[in-house]
């Protein structure tokens, strides 16, 4: 298939035993030449995740309070997987500096980033590969802004000089030197960046799961995988809470035309899921696939002839934005207008909020309803099919369940709908088995 840039998550490298499984993974193919890592995740559900721990240790400095327990812990933990794996990495040289970086005042980047930074150098010495530290070629802004393309051209001619190479996920470097890293989850995007950067034929992100599935497997019972879809599909239903791949990892492979193939760690023989930039509408399946979230507000703002009001609208988001709150999604109408925010962006501030509408737009009402549920329902098949629509929210009233907004994209290729938080979970199996079953 050609050459291969591969990330490997924290559950498939919590400890030696995982970590060697993504050895064979390597291995059984000479072309996953560019390999990208995450920190050791959870061993088991009660277990830490390594990059929780170093932010932890960071927290109980911050507080003045004794961090080496913690500390102590997280280097437990390497050199656990140092002596399964039998490599002769210094980590002791490295947990020194850690430390007295720690001690020193070092950011929380970069207490979280040793995590990726000492798995890459044991799974780079394990594989005989080059580790090629992401410092300095994964470069933002100063103001924490992401530098696509000076990135890929540093990232490109680095990785020229290496026929193999590990390197860590999760972070860059701001142009003082000092590290910078993504949002959690940040090592798919990094993925992303490696595999666009040596142009390679396709992008394999390993995990614990056997790529996406039609709906959450804690709701629906055994539901069916989806074999391909497209970037546009994936951005939607990540967006809307399917958590295989972090969304903005999409980005850097959409732009260099990378398939995206999503892979299991534990099952190496399943195939995946497969996304490509190209929208195939099958004729079997109307919807790709089916994901949401709990937890949104929904402002609803009504006033006489709001229409003629030139700026109203731009005000609302403007009143968000003062308050640094997001705008999920807002459905209109010739005199109301919603906004659809999430409540732990609301910081308990709701009131402040309606109070400074209010006083600056004049409303003849406003309407503010709580602990809402998103759905998305998700297919480029929807688009220019008749009766979507209506199969949908006849399933819902079948079910029982109010709905409380909705809203479709441009596109034609998702319909969103708000209902109450308790039934959230009835609603996605209605849905499902309105398409899926």
């Amino acid at each position: 298939m050609g050459l291969k840039a591969a990330k490997f998550g924290g559950s498939s490298l919590a400890d030696g035993i995982q970590i060697l499984k993504a050895k064979k993974i390597i291995e059984a193919d000479d072309e996953r030449r560019y390999i990208v890592v995450s920190a050791p995740g959870k061993r088991y559900s009660e277990d830490s995740k390594i990059t929780d721990l170093l932010y932890l240790c960071k927290t109980h400095l911050e507080h003045n309070l004794p961090y080496e327990q913690v500390f102590q812990v997280i280097c437990d933990r390497f050199m656990a997987i140092q002596m399964n794996l039998g490599v002769k990495t210094d980590l002791m040289k490295e947990f020194d500096i850690m430390s007295e970086n720690l001690k020193a005042g070092a950011s929380a980047d970069y207490i979280a980033s040793r995590g990726e930074y000492l798995t890459a150098m044991i799974v780079a010495e394990l594989l005989g590969y080059a580790f090629v530290d992401t410092a300095g070629l994964v470069v933002f802004d100063k103001k924490g802004r992401f530098l696509a393309d000076e990135t890929n051209k540093l990232l490109g001619n680095e990785l020229k000089k290496h026929k193999k190479a590990v390197l860590p996920g999760f972070y860059g470097t701001y142009p003082t030197g000092e590290i910078k890293t993504f949002s959690r989850g940040g090592s798919d995007i990094s993925g992303a960046i490696v595999a666009r950067a040596v142009q390679a034929d396709v992008y394999e992100n390993w995990t614990d799961v056997s790529g996406f599935l039609t709906a959450d497997p804690r709701i629906v019972k055994d539901p069916k995988p989806i074999e391909s879809l497209s970037y546009k599909e994936l951005r939607e239903l990540s967006y809307m809470g399917a958590s295989v791949l972090h969304e903005d990892a999409i980005y850097p492979a959409r732009v260099a035309n990378i398939p995206i193939n999503i892979r299991n760690t534990n099952k190496p023989e399943d195939p995946g899921t497969v996304i490509t930039a190209e929208e195939v509408v099958h004729a079997n399946r109307i919807v790709t696939g089916i994901a949401g979230s709990k937890g949104f507000t929904i402002i609803g703002i009504y006033k006489s002839n709001m229409n003629a009001e030139r700026g109203f609208v731009r005000r609302i988001y403007g009143i968000l934005e003062d308050y640094d709150v997001v705008i999920h999604h807002s459905p209109c109408g010739i005199d109301t207008v919603s906004v659809v925010v999430s409540e732990k962006n609301l910081n308990g501030r709701i009131d402040e909020i309606v109070s400074d509408i209010k006083n600056n737009l004049k409303p003849d009402a406003i309407d503010v309803s709580e602990n809402i549920s998103l759905i998305a329902t998700v297919g480029c098949g929807m688009a220019k099919t008749r009766g979507v629509s209506a199969k949908l929210f006849t399933a819902l009233a079948q079910a029982g369940v109010n709905i409380r907004m909705i809203d479709q994209g441009s596109s034609e290729m998702n319909i969103i709908i708000g209902v109450e938080n308790e039934d959230f979970e009835t609603s996605i199996k209605a849905i499902y088995g309105a398409f899926m079953e």
